[in-house]
């Protein structure tokens, strides 16, 4: 029988070096906070482990990349564990000699790591040279069984597609969880600064409303400078949020602080949304074959 409520949490903090467990014991303190709280499921942001090197293309970040398993996911198992919760986590995976991934991974409670979820959508923009570090996932878009339900979990530029939404809720995801790592360019207007939030924010919750489920999403926050001479760095924009089953924000967090939230989801008015906004029922499935191309002349 599935839960009826459940609490869940995530973490937005800032990081300030590539010392990978003093970062790990950062987040920990967090996710100790937020068990205290009564947190049953709790999500970190996108590469928490480190600085986000993408800001330029160079080599040596590829000695950044963790195996797994492997020390990270070590930490993170014994940190379910200890405070019986489930976990998401992300990592800078890599997967053999010159083969690397930006990879979600799942612990539950004493189990251990229970899936992974492998970034499918990698962006190539100034500050954002992804596709220089991450090849697409493989995993496909596949909910991850747990204690709590099955997550649907997807990595930051996969929050723009509502067709990876749509495909872990139609395969049973319970909640979306997105991870992310996004901020503005230091030239930024604030008019600029204002839509790109707006735009970011309001893609999620319509993933929220189209497939009536709630959606929790943990940004990074704080300025990372560019190691790059003259570019301007990235002010992440911080402002996690979670939402309910038809979009509603339930919480959300600062721009600039390092923060936790946390709420109780009430999984049985997720269900009764879903009979009152029956998507799934009218959906036109006889004539979307055209959405698996590129482009329509």
């Amino acid at each position: 029988m599935k839960k009826e409520t459940l609490k869940v949490g995530l973490v937005q903090q800032s990081v300030e070096s590539n010392d990978k467990l003093q970062n790990w014991n950062k987040s920990a303190k967090q996710v100790a906070q937020l068990a205290s709280e009564g947190c049953e499921l709790v999500l970190l942001q996108e590469l928490h482990s480190t600085l986000y090197f993408c800001q330029e293309e160079n080599t040596d970040y590829f000695d950044l990349a963790e195996t797994i398993p492997g020390p990270a996911t070590d930490f993170f198992a014994d940190l379910a564990a200890k405070h019986n919760i489930v976990l998401v986590t992300s990592l800078f995976e890599k997967r053999g000699s010159g083969l690397y991934h930006n990879t979600a991974v799942v612990f539950d409670r004493q189990t251990g790591m229970v899936g992974m979820y492998r970034k499918m959508h990698i962006p190539d923009d100034p500050g954002f040279y992804e596709k220089f570090y991450f090849t697409p996932g493989d995993l496909g878009f596949e909910p991850i069984d747990t204690s709590v339900g099955k997550l649907g979990v997807l990595v930051c530029w996969d929050q723009w597609y509502p067709e990876a939404a749509r495909l872990m809720a139609m395969r049973g995801a319970d909640m979306l969880f997105y991870p992310t790592a996004i901020g503005w360019d230091k030239t930024d207007t604030a008019e600029e600064r204002s839509r790109q939030f707006n735009a970011w924010q309001t893609i999620q919750r319509s993933h929220s409303v189209a497939n009536s489920v709630p959606v929790i999403v943990a940004n990074r926050t704080g300025f990372e400078a560019s190691p790059v001479a003259g570019d301007p760095g990235i002010q992440f924009w911080g402002q996690s949020f979670i939402t309910g089953p038809q979009g509603e924000i339930l919480a959300q967090a600062s721009c600039e602080d390092e923060q936790t939230l946390s709420v109780e989801l009430d999984l049985a008015r997720t269900e009764k949304v879903k009979r009152i906004w029956p998507y799934f029922r009218d959906r036109r499935i006889d004539e979307y074959q055209d959405i698996t191309c590129r482009w329509r002349d």
